[in-house]
């Protein structure tokens, strides 16, 4: 059985190695091709990522079904595929700000109140402006763009797993038993009801601050996350906006990571700008995953901006329908009640 995954982002590499895995398990004799337009893997939203692994604070904002799908990536990134730091997630807010913390609280689990001591004990550079804070302890990070990297080494290294970069998928011959579409917001012709919801971020390099993990200040105007990297650097992220241009970073939307960037830490105002960029998060109405059939053809997309949070669950479902003709209603039916209809137009 000849497959093939069309885009090398967080989609197109976790439903790769999932249905190489399973193959493999099963015995099963196939050929994957991975099928990238760019020059290397990540290079989508992916390449502008958090990387944040935070299933139970996304539950704030979201259905319940992505906390429970979200859960799946914890196992993948930080066990299956060994390249997440599982050190947890802080919330906090500024005091004049309490109750959007309260009210986050309420929309949550999976976490412990900190107070101002417990927060020391953990980021010590936090305690000064924060007197209490939410701490999601089993939540991870990782870092994308090496995260991405190392993914599509470790397929390149199975006999069975080619990758082909710079190559469009519209120029090669339909010989393939299974095609999955993992493009993104670049599917946009071919799935209904796909948008673009645009994420502008930046990177900041500074040796006085130190953070070891993911820090989300809440704000009723400008909430912001702060990650941290590598070599003192930390990606501040990101904006929200129903705007489908790919590249341009605005001003403001720079002038309200940097303010927010210091009211958590006030060393921010001093940080070098290492990068800046923007993409689009490919987003259907309510902003919930689909995997879509057409034939033997699978779309994998409306990931929105919880690439790698969902993509394991998206892949390993995408797996089991190619090699065991499976049906998963939770992101395949597209009129789920509550959820209504993928189609609706958006006011």
């Amino acid at each position: 059985m000849r497959i093939r995954v069309i885009g090398a982002g967080a989609a197109g590499l976790t439903a790769a190695y999932e249905i190489s895995t399973r193959a493999r398990a099963a015995g099963r004799d196939l050929a994957i091709e991975i099928v990238e337009k760019s020059d290397g893997p990540g290079r989508g939203c992916s390449f502008y990522a958090g990387g944040m692994i935070a299933p139970w604070c996304e539950a704030e904002s979201t259905e319940p079904i992505v906390a429970s799908l979200g859960a799946e990536a914890l196992d993948f990134w930080t066990r299956e595929v060994p390249l997440a730091e599982r050190r947890g997630s802080m919330v906090v807010a500024p005091e004049r700000d309490r109750a959007e913390l309260m009210q986050f609280a309420r929309r949550t689990s999976h976490f412990v109140t900190l107070d101002r001591a417990g927060l020391a004990a953990l980021e010590p550079d936090l305690s000064e402006n924060f007197s209490t804070a939410l701490y999601f302890e089993e939540e991870a990070h990782l870092e994308p763009r090496s995260a991405l990297a190392a993914l599509a080494e470790k397929l390149a290294a199975e006999p069975n797993v080619t990758l082909h970069y710079g190559v469009d998928a519209e120029t090669l011959s339909d010989n393939c038993d299974w095609v999955l579409d993992c493009r993104g917001f670049a599917a946009q012709p071919a799935l209904s009801g796909l948008r673009g919801v645009k994420g502008e971020m930046m990177i900041l390099r500074s040796s006085d601050i130190k953070l070891a993990r993911p820090v989300r200040m809440l704000h009723p105007r400008h909430p912001v996350y702060v990650v941290p990297r590598a070599d003192g650097t930390f990606m501040v992220g990101a904006t929200m906006i129903e705007n489908e241009e790919r590249a341009r970073v605005t001003a403001r939307s720079i002038v309200e990571l940097v303010n927010s960037a210091f009211a958590i830490h006030p060393a921010f105002g001093e940080a070098e700008v290492v990068e800046t960029g923007s993409d689009v998060r490919p987003s259907f109405w309510d902003n919930l995953p689909r995997i879509r059939r057409e034939g033997r053809r699978l779309y994998l997309n409306g990931l929105y901006r919880h690439g790698f949070l969902l993509s394991p669950a998206l892949a390993s479902r995408a797996a089991r329908i190619v090699l065991e003709d499976a049906y998963f209603p939770e992101v395949m039916d597209e009129n789920r009640g509550q959820w209504g209809d993928a189609r609706r137009e958006v006011v």
